[in-house]
This record gives structure tokens, sequence and C-alpha cells, in this order.
């Protein structure tokens, strides 16, 4: 009886004296002090500078997380306040039970809710987790960074004369995002789909604080992840691949597209990338606009750190076909 009572008072390895669990370092600690080592590094190096790639690989680095995070923080701001403050039941009363209703609805919604897709990720999961369809909530996510007023006027001043350019892009966006939520209700299926919210009895600010914080170190960890992937893609995609093609009818339009999966160009300054690309035909440049706000490096990174794996490959794809499609057909319609 010794012996028994001896083992069952000894503490777990991973305890601390007090018999608790200690808090383990995760692959988000070991993120955030890369990210900060690499800024550390660069200030101390100062005129420093190794081979060519490995310069233009920290330049893109850096740009694509310090573009992003402002919006990515906005968005972990809006999720908390939704966790927090915002009652289950007004956001399943905001919103039809019949998906046909609910997806155009939340698709419409982004027109009115300024955001890039960094911020989208981390609302649409708060969205699920409070009740919100997960078609709907869907919608949102794709159409809040696509068509919301500050990439609209974006475009509008970086494509001057050309309103059709601009009612194109809001057009095949939400059409796109519509889209893909029905597609969702009709084939999606639960086991894909894992919002990784952790369920918490605190209300008011005291959730507000601890969504807020979970939030933000889950998905800038991810967005560190995309960063590194977008900056390894274009270093190692030579640019005359692209631009080889900029002639081929029907083949600029998947070349443009491809290219702004590469560049993950935040949803507030593609338009501009795009005004650029003038060896490339309108259609083209549209699907660039159209494609990159749904699906880049950074954002199928995000997606597979919120909902898991197996969704960010499947909703990526379906999505990128989805908005190629969309931005030939308007394409040919409107231009």
């Amino acid at each position: 009886m010794a012996d028994e009572t001896a083992v069952e008072a000894r503490p777990h390895p991973a305890a601390g004296p007090t018999g608790r669990a200690r808090r383990r370092i995760g692959s988000l600690e070991v993120l955030v002090v890369g990210i900060l080592a690499v800024l550390v590094g660069r200030h101390v190096l100062g005129d420093w500078k190794g081979p060519a790639w490995l310069e233009a690989w920290g330049a893109v680095f850096v740009a694509v997380c310090v573009q992003a995070l402002p919006f990515l923080l906005l968005g972990v701001v809006l999720s908390a306040v939704i966790a927090a403050f915002v009652p289950a039941r007004l956001l399943e009363r905001a919103l039809p039970r019949n998906p046909l209703l609910a997806v155009p609805i939340a698709g419409a919604a982004g027109v009115v809710l300024p955001g890039c897709e960094c911020a989208s990720v981390p609302v649409a999961e708060r969205l699920i987790a409070r009740g919100v369809a997960p078609a709907a909530a869907l919608a949102f996510l794709l159409s809040s960074p696509a068509v919301n007023p500050v990439v609209l006027v974006a475009t509008a001043v970086a494509f001057r004369g050309q309103p059709e350019l601009v009612a194109a892009r809001f057009l095949a966006s939400l059409s796109t995002a519509v889209v893909m939520g029905l597609l969702w209700a009709r084939f999606g299926r639960p086991e894909w789909l894992r919002p990784r919210v952790p369920s918490s009895d605190r209300t008011g600010w005291a959730a507000f604080r601890g969504s807020l914080e979970h939030d933000f170190l889950h998905a800038g960890g991810f967005l560190v992840i995309g960063g590194m992937t977008a900056a390894t893609l274009n270093v190692a995609v030579p640019r005359d691949l692209f631009t080889g093609l900029a002639g081929l009818p029907g083949v600029d339009v998947l070349v443009l597209a491809l290219l702004a999966v590469l560049l993950a160009v935040c949803s507030e300054a593609d338009a501009f990338v795009a005004a650029g690309l003038s060896g490339f035909s309108p259609t083209a440049r549209l699907a660039f606009m159209v494609v990159g706000p749904m699906v880049d490096a950074k954002l199928i990174a995000l997606q597979a750190g919120t909902f898991g794996r197996a969704f960010a490959w499947r909703f990526s794809a379906a999505t990128f076909t989805v908005a190629v499609t969309a931005a030939a057909l308007t394409g040919w319609w409107l231009l």
C-alpha cells in the first residue's frame, strides 16, 4: 500500500514542483523568436550583404509579414469582439437558415467590411464557432478581402479611366465567393473543417483578451510560414518563365493566376501590381486580382493552421478553379 501511495503521489515528468503541467514551447513560440532573430540580425549586421538570392528572400519575407500584420491584427480584434460581446443567438438570427439565402447575404457583407485576406480567416473561424453556417462564413471569408470599398477604390486609382475593370473585379470576386459558399453547402464535409477555437467560460473583457491572445499568436505563426513560402517561391521561380507566356491567348490568364498565388500581395495593393503587368491582357490582369485575395501562399498556410490541412488544400484548389473561371467569363463579357 505504501508503494502504491508513493507511485500515485509522484509528479508527472512534465509537471513542475507544484504538480501542475509545465507549459511546453510550441512551434508558434519558435516562429516568433525566429522572426525577431531575423529583424534583430538585420539591424546588428548593418550594411553586410550576403548572396543576392538571400537578400531578395529576406526582403520579400519581411515585406509580406509587415504588410499583412496590421490587417491580421484588425482581423483578430474583430474576432475577439465577436467572441466576447456578440451573442451567438444574434448571429443565428442575422442570417437565414437556408444556405441559398445565407450565402449571398454573407458574401454581400464583405462589401462593407474592409480587410485583407489575413483578417478574414480568424473572423470566419470565430463566426463558425459562434454558430454561423460554415457555407456563409466561408463566403464572407472570400468576399471580404476582394470586394470591400478599400480594394475597389484602389483598383479604380490603379486603372484610371477603366471603370469596366473595377466592375469586372467586383462581379467576378463576389460570384466566386457565392459559388464557393454554395459548393461547400452542397459538397462540404464537417470532418474537413476543424476550427481550432478553444472553448472558454470567460465573458466580457476577460474573453476578449483571451481570444485576442490565442488568435494573434496562432494566426501570426502561420503568417510567418506563409511569408517564408512566398519568399522562397519568389526567389526559386524565374520571372522569365511567366513573361515569356504573356502573349499566348488563354494561357496568360492561368499564368497570372498562378503568379498571384506565388507573390501573395495584399488585396489592398494588388491592383497596382496588376496595372504594372502591361504585357498581359486585361482578362489576365483581372484573374490576378480575383485569385490573389482568395488563394495565395500565406493564405493557404493561414487556412491550414486555422481549419486544418485537409480543408485548406481542398478549399484552395476549388477556389482557384472557380476564381479563374469567373475571371475568364467576366473578362470575356465586360473586357
